[in-house]
């Protein structure tokens, strides 16, 4: 390994700061390489760092200042209070969708249909978050990225929570089946939107399906009854711009009670509805 460019903590925020990386970045990268809260770091400006925790520390603040997320960098983000573990292979969770946890928690069914499947579950935040919330409910997460769900079971692994994963495509993967609740956050980033030149690091098959970015939502809607008790809800996140559409999409599947829930910018972002049955 080549000798790190700093040995003291003080020096890492120099060197992160000649990189052009935001304080709190270097900081956060620190206390967490550190096992240490940030405010350690003030009254330690002198700590030594062991040659080995240096140069990974120097190794992710360049990854950093090359534009790779912060939550790759550190291998782990917080969502609903979950610690869970990320890599490239999953999208990051983002605080948004924790609004569509807290929409599906007011939704879960009672006996006999306490079950929830969360469609697409890439890290598995929601399915896990829902698991976290309400004992005793019957999660089901599926995905068809292979690596993902890996990536989901390590984190339900590490969590100590129960959930059933399963490999395949949509409702696909769980033909036959009927649950209490649906949850899902697809892709549905159209491919002509500028946005997702600044997010390159994360799996695009994960932000976009390409066109209109509504193909993965239209497939969720459409699948839905055949996967559904008669009553449950459905709940999917989309963009700010599309709640019009999928409000059209539930409503021409025959959902009844559809409705749009605002995230904390007061944009559309979820929208949802009851199967009749």
């Amino acid at each position: 390994m080549n000798t790190p460019p700093f040995t003291r903590v003080a020096d890492a925020l120099t060197y992160a700061r000649a990189l052009g990386l935001p304080r709190l970045d270097a900081q956060l990268l620190l206390a967490h390489a550190l096992q240490q809260p940030r405010t350690w770091l003030l009254a330690h400006d002198d700590e030594p760092l062991p040659e080995a925790l240096a140069g990974m520390l120097a190794q992710g603040m360049r990854r950093r200042a090359a534009g790779e997320p912060l939550a790759y960098v550190l291998g782990e983000v917080e969502f609903c209070g979950l610690r869970l573990r990320v890599s490239p292979d999953v999208l990051i969770p983002r605080p948004e969708t924790e609004d569509l946890v807290n929409w599906a928690l007011a939704c879960v069914p009672t006996a006999p249909t306490h079950s929830a499947i969360d469609l697409g579950t890439g890290s598995g935040a929601i399915a896990l978050a829902l698991a976290q919330a309400v004992p005793g409910l019957s999660v089901t997460a599926t995905d068809r990225s292979s690596a993902a769900l890996a990536m989901a079971q390590g984190n339900a692994r590490h969590l100590g929570l129960t959930v059933q994963f399963v490999l395949g495509d949509w409702w696909a993967a769980v033909a036959g089946q009927r649950f209490g609740l649906a949850v899902s956050n697809p892709p549905y980033v159209a491919a002509a939107d500028p946005h997702l030149t600044a997010l390159a690091h994360e799996p695009q098959a994960a932000l976009t399906p390409g066109g209109d970015g509504l193909a993965a939502l239209r497939e969720v809607v459409q699948g839905a009854p055949a996967g559904l008790v008669a009553g449950a809800w459905l709940l999917v996140e989309h963009g700010h711009d599309q709640a019009p559409a999928v409000g059209d999409l539930l409503r021409g599947r025959g959902f009844a009670e559809v409705q749009t829930r605002l995230d904390l910018a007061g944009l559309p972002r979820c929208s949802g509805a009851r199967w009749p049955g």
